[in-house]
């Protein structure tokens, strides 16, 4: 019985075949800024026409990982997004740290991530995704919304809108809110 117990100990030597392997990133950039734009009218391929700024995009450091089978990028400290409507007015994005994947075109925003619109409208929270395709921003976190339009601020726990937040869905409110009735006609 001795016997049976000292021969199933493990002795294998490990190859170091099992580690994860490294990921690094096919370009690293400082002090990185990006600007989008787009032409108010296609474009031919021997066309010029005046494009308009969509959104500028700083950060300190930008890391590339687009040479992966899922490929993405990231910011690990921090970035701040500027983004311009069809009027150009700015709207604020910052967070503490991005992830930018390109196979799925979803923007995720981690650590004190602020909304500021051009309306003064303000949200908080500690993450937030942002589908682009779609043009919808949603979060599962606590969150802050404050509307100096309503002189209202709302807590609460998961969020969804649409990129100007004229349109929001909370899925838990906290705290008071007062709503202004509209008049029937």
């Amino acid at each position: 019985m001795a016997i049976l117990f000292w021969s199933c100990k493990d002795t294998y030597k490990r190859s170091g075949q099992e580690k994860v392997p490294l990921v690094y990133p096919v370009g690293i950039a400082e002090d990185f800024d990006l600007t989008y734009t787009e032409a108010r009218e296609q474009l031919g391929s021997e066309d010029s026409a005046t494009s308009r700024v969509i959104a500028v995009l700083n950060s300190p450091l930008n890391n590339n990982y687009e040479n992966l089978v899922f490929p993405y990028q990231t910011f690990p400290k921090g970035l701040v997004i500027d983004f311009f409507n069809e009027s150009g007015e700015k709207s604020i994005i910052k967070a503490d740290f991005g992830i930018i994947y390109a196979a799925t075109n979803v923007i995720d925003l981690q650590g004190n991530v602020v909304i500021e619109s051009h309306d003064g409208k303000k949200l908080e929270t500690t993450q937030l995704y942002w589908d682009q395709d779609q043009d919808w921003i949603f979060t599962q976190e606590k969150f802050k919304f404050t509307n100096p339009e309503d002189g209202t601020i709302m807590d609460g726990e998961g969020m969804d809108f649409n990129k100007d937040i004229s349109f929001f869905n909370a899925h838990k409110t906290f705290g008071l809110m007062t709503l202004k009735e509209q008049p029937n006609d």
